[in-house]
């Protein structure tokens, strides 16, 4: 009976997927499925690999004769000098013109269903940090921005990686307190001063991060400023631990 049931909506699928059908965010390239990415596509992406920095993730330039099989525990020279306040990062992918066509469809273009594509794979990435005591909780929007924008996409990746994960995700635990400018453009220092005393812990949630292990997810790992600031907040609020989980991270040539 369920069959029955179900063959009208796959016989209008299949109509709808011959009149429109689902096309790469990355190049327009016909797919077989929403969300999905076309095999040019995937050449055109180039996925953080072993060895990287063990605190911020960022990916080293080696050497031929280094085994590029496991993760190093060497820290690059930003984390050497600076240490972070989370306790270790991991990104998917380099940011580059093929990460930055599907994160800005996904971030700007409505495109919502590229976290079928992305949670996935982050889940995998993360799955050192996520265990079924973990607390997910995505960088927040100012709520201007998240009217203008309508969706919040750390959330909508976090709400999906927690699903596939058996984990929990507060969407709302931090708060943005107020309106900063658009990070773009900037510099690693203007980019903390320009984040810095901007988020809180959501008054609904007091008491209810201490002890926790927390997984902190967003889009773009650039400079670190944003995580960095979230971070601080939820360790002064009792975190056990924080960790990052970011879709893309900004490598410098």
């Amino acid at each position: 009976m369920r069959h029955i049931q179900s063959l009208p909506n796959r016989v209008l699928k299949w109509g709808l997927d011959l009149i429109l059908p689902p096309r790469c965010p990355i190049n327009g390239d016909i797919v077989p499925s929403v969300g999905a990415i076309s095999p040019r596509a995937w050449r055109e992406l180039t996925f953080v690999a072993a060895p990287y920095c063990k605190s911020c993730g960022v990916p080293f330039v080696v050497d031929t004769m280094i085994d590029t099989t496991q993760p190093s525990d060497f820290l690059c020279a930003t984390c050497i000098a600076s240490p972070r306040p989370f306790d270790q990062a991991k990104s998917l992918l380099v940011y580059n013109d093929g990460s930055r066509k599907m994160i800005l469809a996904f971030k700007h273009g409505d495109a919502l269903h590229l976290h079928t594509t992305l949670a996935p794979l982050l889940s995998k990435i993360g799955h050192d940090f996520l265990n079924p005591d973990t607390v997910i909780v995505p960088v927040p929007l100012h709520w201007l921005r998240l009217v203008k924008r309508r969706y919040n996409q750390a959330a909508v990746l976090g709400i999906e990686v927690a699903k596939l994960s058996g984990t929990t995700c507060w969407p709302d635990a931090l708060i943005r307190t107020r309106h900063t400018p658009p990070q773009g453009h900037k510099g690693a220092k203007d980019r903390h001063q320009n984040v810095s005393g901007a988020f809180d812990i959501n008054p609904s949630y007091t008491g209810k991060l201490s002890g926790r292990d927390i997984v902190l997810i967003d889009d773009v790992f650039t400079t670190g400023a944003t995580l960095e600031e979230c971070a601080k907040v939820l360790k002064a609020a009792g975190a056990k631990t924080v960790n990052v989980l970011t879709v893309a991270r900004v490598v410098k040539d």
